[in-house]
């Protein structure tokens, strides 16, 4: 049990030094752009799908 304890231990401390690093802001940074992204391409999609007057079916 001691073992499982040192290796979350550890895990944490390297996880708060990612954290509290610069690594956690350009993260966020991507995480954003991606989302813009694909919520742009599924925009498109749809005005396609419409412009298309595509009818019932799959």
């Amino acid at each position: 049990m001691l073992y499982y304890t040192l290796i979350f231990l550890v895990l944490a401390l390297i996880a708060a030094a990612f954290g509290f690093g610069g690594i956690a802001a350009g993260a966020a940074t991507i995480a954003q752009m991606l989302f813009i992204g694909f919520l742009v391409v599924a925009l498109l999609t749809g005005v396609a799908h419409l412009a298309r007057g595509a009818k019932g079916g799959a």
